[in-house]
């Protein structure tokens, strides 16, 4: 008898080819969602990056005045030297290092860290704070280095984000920046407020939110009341 032959359909490959032309438009989509939503955090940031500015200045004013001008003094310093002499990056990328090398153990950390904390500052932070008593005829030079590290970290963060491409709208870096240079301004807080009697940090955060809370609200009235 002869034997019939039956077609054979071939699913599995049809399957895949349905999910490899699914997928990249899967991925498209998600990919601009989630620059989408950067974006948006983006701008809700900034207003943030302004009253913690400005709440920080508030603060550091009630510092003795010598040391707040030595703060700005290490911030012109580095900026010249970016500028007109050398751009410090094997500076830079050693403190990254520094601090994948603290946080080794956990890969989250070690991904992220290197761009939200001021490596160099912390530690000066740490070793004026534990060593003060002693410390006390060097002041003007740490509050110059705290100065010259911060701005170090915030332009070399800046720089490395701004040149990511396809960053579309710059939502990454809009985002990604203003994210740090907060948790950079917090940092800096939370250490000055141990190590000066006249910086506090609860006031910090309370100015801010009242700055925050007032442009938040004057936005809304332009939105929805005035209309």
């Amino acid at each position: 008898m002869e034997q019939r032959e039956f077609p054979r359909y071939r699913f599995q490959d049809e399957s895949s080819d349905f999910g490899s032309g699914l997928k990249p438009k899967v991925s498209e989509f998600t990919r601009k969602f989630l620059i989408f939503t950067k974006f948006v955090l983006g701008l809700c940031l900034i207003p943030f990056v302004y009253t913690f500015t400005g709440a920080f200045l508030n603060e550091f004013s009630h510092i003795e005045r010598p040391l707040q001008e030595y703060f700005w003094w290490g911030v012109v310093s580095f900026l010249v030297v970016y500028l007109f002499i050398w751009e410090p990056v094997k500076l830079y990328t050693t403190g990254q290092k520094l601090l994948e090398f603290f946080f080794h153990f956990f890969k989250p950390l070690v991904r992220v860290a290197p761009y939200l904390l001021p490596v160099y500052t912390i530690l000066l932070l740490i070793v004026y704070g534990a060593f003060s008593w002693a410390l006390e005829g060097f002041s003007g030079y740490f509050a110059f280095l705290f100065g010259f590290t911060l701005c170090l970290h915030l332009v070399f963060s800046a720089k490395t984000m701004r040149a990511k491409k396809d960053d579309f709208f710059k939502a990454n870096y809009i985002f990604g920046f203003s994210l740090i240079y907060l948790i950079n301004i917090i940092f800096l807080s939370f250490f000055l407020s141990i190590i000066f009697k006249e910086f506090s940090f609860v006031s910090l955060c309370k100015n801010a939110y009242q700055i925050g809370q007032d442009i938040y609200n004057a936005i809304a009235t332009q939105l929805f009341v005035n209309k």
